[in-house]
């Protein structure tokens, strides 16, 4: 992949959507928005209010972990990626 190119900020949210997915008991709820604030790109997790826990983890471990994966793979480019999960 070419460094910073559109397919990869399209590959970190189907990435992030794919980790949320297995990780819900109502993965139809898993919706992954993309926008760019200040040239930092902002993925947005939202699950069913159900599923949270689950996305999140005892003390966050879990939430920390995929947002770790995310940056690994987006290490890359040249633009930061922020996973906010609400």
């Amino acid at each position: 992949m070419i460094s910073g190119s559109a397919e990869d900020k399209m590959a970190m949210k189907e990435v992030l959507e794919v980790i949320a997915k297995s990780l819900v008991d109502n993965p139809d709820e898993v919706v992954v928005t993309e926008e760019k604030r200040d040239g930092v790109i902002v993925l947005s997790l939202k699950v069913a209010q159900s599923d949270m826990g689950k996305v999140i983890g005892r003390s966050g471990r879990i939430a920390k972990s995929i947002r770790r994966v995310i940056n690994a793979a987006a290490s890359h480019g040249k633009e930061k990626i922020i996973v906010d999960i609400g």
